[in-house]
């Protein structure tokens, strides 16, 4: 069953990038420990959903297109630069439009939110967030840009914890007590 997905680190209170819109605070952890976990959740994925500045900082990585062949939608109102080799859908508005295309990109796998939190936000406002993937790392900012900025408040039920080295914490939520079959 397709599952739409927010896959997610954020600081322990609750912020995905500081007040710069900076991950520098994230990336000093590392990836080994996460790797494996990582792994598994994006064997399962079939399509992403970005928004424009999470789709520009993997651009100025300048690494490879760490998406492979995954059909990705980037929600952007200006003009971005492609990747070669990837396939990428640019679109503007509201994520209701798109979602039926994105699922059955998806082949019967989930769709990832891979970011941001406004753009996850405009799925879980629309009742269109199945889960979320919520991996919190030890350390305050302070403030900077939230994890999940909805407009409504959102039920969500634990489903599954996992502790990594270092101290970080993945808690793993429902947003559905009950599941609509999704197009195929």
């Amino acid at each position: 069953m397709t599952r739409t997905q927010y896959y997610v680190a954020a600081s322990a209170d609750g912020y995905i990038a500081d007040r710069e819109n900076h991950l520098d605070w994230l990336l000093q952890y590392g990836f080994e420990a996460y790797q494996d976990h990582y792994d598994s959740f994006l064997a399962e994925v079939g399509a992403l959903a970005m928004g424009a500045s999470t789709y520009e900082f993997v651009v100025d990585q300048g690494e490879k297109w760490a998406y492979g062949d995954l059909p990705t939608w980037v929600f952007t109102h200006r003009k971005l630069p492609r990747v070669e080799g990837a396939k990428l859908h640019f679109v503007e508005g509201p994520v209701e439009p798109h979602v039926r295309e994105m699922l059955r990109s998806a082949g019967g796998r989930n769709l990832w939110v891979v970011g941001g939190g406004q753009l996850a936000a405009q799925f879980a406002d629309a009742d269109l967030l199945d889960e979320l993937w919520l991996t919190l790392m030890p350390i305050a900012l302070g403030g900077g840009h939230p994890v999940l900025p909805t407009t409504t408040a959102k039920d969500m039920h634990l489903q599954r914890t996992t502790h990594f080295e270092g101290g970080a914490v993945e808690l793993r939520y429902s947003l559905r007590s009950e599941r609509e079959v999704w197009p195929e």
